[in-house]
């Protein structure tokens, strides 16, 4: 049955200190009866950062007969206050207040789920560890349970320099963006103000916790599940570098009874009903089924869904898969997976460039060959793309031949048939370096019977953080040690007649700040292994088809998009490296009221080969907003440089009304280097 919708453009929710946060909700029109809710809190502004996807939600939502809220965090959008950081304890107290509110509501039951990607993909994972009793269910979308480990500040104990300035920039910018006049009243300038003058960078917090310390735990859910009750569905893409929390979400939840499921399609950091690369599917019916099922105890929907429903793509020519990745839809009944003869690790042997996929049946194996010292080029990387990407094209990797030529590479002998990988994969080397600081890059690619290199999925390692994130040690030049390299979770089938290969590199620009020397790195050819996580098609299992997204409902948006660009410069007399990329969201104009935003960003990467002090990287925002004539903008500035010691951030806010700037800001930013 679907219901006529009616939307409360605008509703403020009252916290107990005062501050009121903005809400836009979607209700089914026919009934005044109760119904259950479902709740998305996020900071990208309602009114015009994501309010045309809002609409593909929790528009057909409310047609299925739920409530449907979108909530801007404090600080940001409508709500008053200020956004000191990303998942600051204030953040998960609101939303605890927000569910209270929402089940005194009477338009709600007191039954809520939360939905979310990324930030409220996070912030629903630990909103529910606090086990409030409202909440019965959480769909988490390209998520993490594991703020230090797996998010874009750090990777590997190295800092992610494509990632953490340009976030920081990013909400730099998105922090300082004026509310609604039509909203906040006469006082939306005095908000204004006070939100620009008040609202710290955040990259100086994240360099000053350069280890996996109490800050990071906070939010990270990993620490302990056990307060998860409301039923999750982890949704991932294989383009999304979040993807592996949906396993460990399954390993963490399910010995505790905790209901978990995964999807895990080929898309990047998208909503699957809008993915990128696609296929995508219909979404909206896969969390209606898991709202009917938690939120109604839906008998029609009480068939249990499989562990892990993955998409495997196919072996297909590189570039071939621009809009679509050909492949099919897998599934695990349970996880881990218990028919050990399905599954599996391959353990391959690496051993001087050779990587062996099978043990022998008989005798020992012996390693033997040269062992191979790495003086990796800095700029080794560029060809990788982005670590977190959106699905455009300049986002995603290119041909890893060159950087593979440019790299230590343990490489197979043609394979005789498919071979399919399903989950977290990782590399053991034996390793020494010949100063204190170093690390390592690993890279899975597959390749081709023309010599393309299509990469599979990459890993790091800061040396240093050989046993622990928490208690890191320098590396005694000379001594030999044995390190585990994890890797992004991957799902992927090697064709037959390609090779698999693996190469190992002590350089990563841009994903990786440089280490602060420059520095030579052995692997020794005793005992290097890959483990892969294999698995042998079943076609009972294999094949299970989804539907196609449904249709969007009306929209009063206009979206005009602009593509992403990424463009690569080299000076063969200075050896020094540009990348630059340019993104936007476009202009969107609402034609309800008027009201337009335009947004734009550019990030850019230097660096000089045998230099390690020379790495820079700069960024800048803008963000127009306006009606009529009430016209602002904003725009920041963000450089961050390195000497052996230390990291050097400067920010620059300014801020226009009217074309008349009316706002500047500037904040310098020196933090230790911790064997980073």
């Amino acid at each position: 049955m679907s219901h006529p919708v009616r939307v409360l453009r605008h509703v403020w929710i009252p916290m107990r200190d005062g501050v009121r946060l903005s809400a836009r909700v979607w209700l089914p029109a026919d009934t005044d009866e109760p119904q259950p809710a479902v709740m998305e809190y996020i900071p990208y502004r309602k009114n015009d950062g994501t309010a045309p996807r809002d609409l593909t939600l929790h528009a057909a939502f409310a047609a299925a007969g739920y409530a449907a809220l979108r909530v801007d965090n404090r600080g940001s959008g409508d709500s008053e206050g200020i956004m000191l950081d990303e998942y600051h304890p204030t953040e998960q107290d609101d939303a605890l207040q927000i569910l209270q509110w929402l089940a005194a509501q009477p338009w709600c039951d007191g039954s809520v789920a939360m939905i979310g990607k990324s930030w409220g993909g996070f912030n629903g994972l630990q909103v529910a560890a606090l086990t409030p009793p409202q909440l019965k269910c959480i769909v988490t979308v390209c998520s993490t349970d594991d703020r230090y480990a797996d998010d874009v500040h750090y990777l590997g104990g190295s800092l992610v320099a494509s990632e953490a300035l340009p976030w920081a920039s990013t909400m730099l910018c998105y922090n300082a963006r004026p509310p609604d006049p039509d909203v906040a009243g006469a006082g939306w300038r005095t908000e204004w103000f006070r939100r620009m003058a008040e609202t710290p960078s955040y990259i100086g917090t994240w360099l000053a916790h350069q280890r996996r310390d109490a800050y990071w735990r906070h939010g990270s859910v990993i620490e302990d599940p056990s307060g998860i009750k409301a039923a999750v569905l982890a949704v991932g893409g294989w383009a999304d570098p979040y993807r592996g929390a949906v396993f460990r979400l399954l390993d963490e939840l399910t010995p505790l009874g905790t209901p978990v499921k995964g999807l895990i399609g080929p898309w990047a950091h998208t909503y699957p009903h809008q993915a990128a690369p696609g296929p995508a599917m219909d979404f909206i019916g896969e969390c209606l089924k898991w709202f009917d099922r938690f939120l109604r105890e839906n008998a029609d929907q009480d068939e249990e869904l499989p562990a892990l429903r993955a998409w495997m793509p196919d072996p297909a020519p590189f570039g071939s898969d621009v809009d679509e990745r050909p492949g099919r839809w897998v599934v695990e009944p349970t996880w881990p997976p218990e028919n050990a003869e399905r599954h599996g690790f391959h353990t391959c042997r690496l051993i001087g460039r050779h990587l062996h996929l099978h043990e022998p049946t008989t005798g020992s194996l012996t390693a033997t060959g040269d062992e191979a010292v790495l003086r990796s080029p800095l700029a080794i990387g560029s060809a990788a793309g982005n670590v977190l990407q959106f699905g455009d094209v300049a986002g995603r990797p290119g041909d890893q031949a060159a950087d593979d030529g440019r790299s230590h590479t343990f490489t197979s002998c043609p394979l005789p048939e498919q071979l399919e990988i399903l989950g977290p994969a990782s590399v053991e080397l034996l390793v020494d370096a010949d100063q204190p600081t170093a690390q390592l890059a690993v890279r899975l690619c597959e390749v081709t019977p023309d010599g393309t290199s299509r990469l599979v999925t990459t890993g790091a390692l800061n040396l240093t953080h050989r046993e622990s994130h928490e208690e890191p040690e320098p590396m005694e030049p000379g001594q030999a040690y044995r390190v585990t390299i994890p890797l992004f979770a991957t799902g992927h089938a090697f064709g037959a007649g390609n090779r698999i290969r693996l190469t190992v590199s002590a350089s990563f620009w841009p994903w990786l700040w440089p280490s602060p020397t420059s520095t030579a790195v052995t692997i020794h050819p005793e005992g290097g292994t890959l483990h892969l996580p294999f698995r042998t098609p079943d076609p009972a299992l294999d094949g299970t088809p989804t539907a196609p997204p449904r249709p969007d409902p009306p929209s009063p948006f206009d979206v005009v998009d602009v593509p992403a660009t990424r463009t690569i410069t080299w000076d063969p007399v200075t050896r020094t490296q540009v990348v630059e990329m340019t993104f936007s969201d476009g202009t969107t104009t609402d034609h309800t009221d008027g009201l337009t935003r335009t947004e734009t960003e550019l990030n850019r990467f230097h660096l000089t080969e045998a230099d390690p002090e020379s790495a820079v990287v700069e960024c800048e925002r803008t963000d127009a907003i306006g009606r009529g004539a009430w016209q602002t903008e904003v725009r920041t500035f963000s450089r961050m440089t390195c000497t052996g010691t230390e990291f050097l951030v400067v920010d620059r806010l300014v801020a226009y009304e009217n074309g008349v700037e009316v706002f500047t800001k500037s904040w310098t930013t020196s933090v230790p280097r911790d064997l980073v």
